[in-house]
């Protein structure tokens, strides 16, 4: 890992401490809830794996009405699709992140849209036989979420789309001429209850 990485990974953990402290001033709900979609990367990256599946579990603070904090984890698995390595011994890009997202939205209860931003690091683990082509990495990421959310009682439910932009993705730069680019893009559901 390298210091600009550490410095990424300790700015999104203070970045996710000052949210939870700020939320604790105030009276507001707290949500916790699971999410399951699909997901891919795009340019470069997009090009050597598939779309796959994508999960998560997410601590959701809201302070104030319009504004919220979010901390959770996200994970997703991609298969790679490069044409130098057959299909029974394609390898896997698995992602484990932690994510801290800043959220804004109108002052609705029921039906709540939002737009956010935040800070996250996440390690992706290249599963199956690569030689150096592949290699697992520790990455920084800046998502940029929008979705809307469904309040009823004790339940929330979603939808929303997170574009992630990746800061140091070298864990397929062996795998294209250059530096490899790209982003992670996914759609998921949300449901959870609130608290």
């Amino acid at each position: 890992m390298t210091r600009r990485g550490i410095r990424w990974a300790v700015l999104a953990l203070g970045f996710g401490v000052a949210g939870t402290a700020m939320a604790q001033d105030k009276q507001g709900d707290v949500n916790v809830f699971v999410n399951g979609g699909i997901g891919g990367y795009t340019g470069d990256l997009g090009e050597l794996s598939a779309t796959g599946p994508s999960w998560g579990a997410t601590l959701n603070l809201q302070p104030f009405s319009m504004l919220g904090f979010e901390v959770g984890y996200e994970g997703s698995k991609n298969d790679v699709t490069d044409d130098r390595f057959r299909a029974a011994e394609a390898p896997s890009l698995i992602r484990h992140g932690a994510t801290t997202l800043v959220k804004l939205s109108p002052p609705f209860e029921k039906v709540r849209p939002f737009v956010g931003a935040g800070l996250g690091v996440s390690y992706v683990y290249v599963r199956g036989g690569t030689g150096d082509t592949y290699t697992s990495d520790l990455m920084q990421e800046v998502p940029l979420a929008a979705g809307i959310e469904f309040n009823a009682g004790a339940l929330t439910a979603g939808i929303r789309g997170t574009w992630r932009v990746l800061v140091d993705d070298n864990f397929a730069d062996e795998a294209v001429p250059g530096d490899a680019s790209g982003a992670l893009v996914d759609g998921t559901l949300t449901v959870g209850g609130r608290f």
